[in-house]
């Protein structure tokens, strides 16, 4: 895994609960596990199906908690391209509760993607019969 990633996350779903165009309950562990990757030097960009109005909600909520991230709806803060369309956007992994298979519990998706995981190397237990 790279030392620093762009990660796509989408919200309704993936952030906070699907109650869209209402914002949902955040999603257990979402809001620290991506202020934790912020924080190793990963580069997050909002991706998602809201705009307008319910976007500058979303944002908002985000700041409320303390996320805020690199781009939004885009691949870097600079781009200029026509909104009204979608289309893909440069990004290293995409996080989003319509992934096949779902979406993994945010403490997986963290250990996945963070910087800090080692792998453990397991002691040898003695007993008994000596050292196994």
């Amino acid at each position: 895994m790279p030392n620093s990633l762009t990660i796509a996350v989408d919200f309704d779903g993936t952030i906070v609960e699907n109650r869209f165009p209402e914002i949902g309950k955040p999603i257990l562990f979402a809001f620290e596990s991506l202020r934790k990757l912020q924080e190793e030097g990963h580069r997050l960009i909002l991706w998602t199906y809201r705009h307008g109005q319910h976007l500058e909600e979303a944002v908002k909520f985000c700041k409320d908690h303390n996320l805020e991230f690199y781009a939004i709806n885009k691949s870097y803060p600079e781009e200029d391209f026509d909104d009204t369309i979608s289309r893909k956007i440069l990004a290293d992994i995409f996080i989003d509760d319509r992934n096949l298979g779902g979406l993994k519990g945010w403490g997986e998706i963290y250990q996945s993607l963070s910087n800090n995981n080692k792998p453990v190397k397991k002691k040898r237990k003695s007993g008994l019969f000596g050292r196994f």
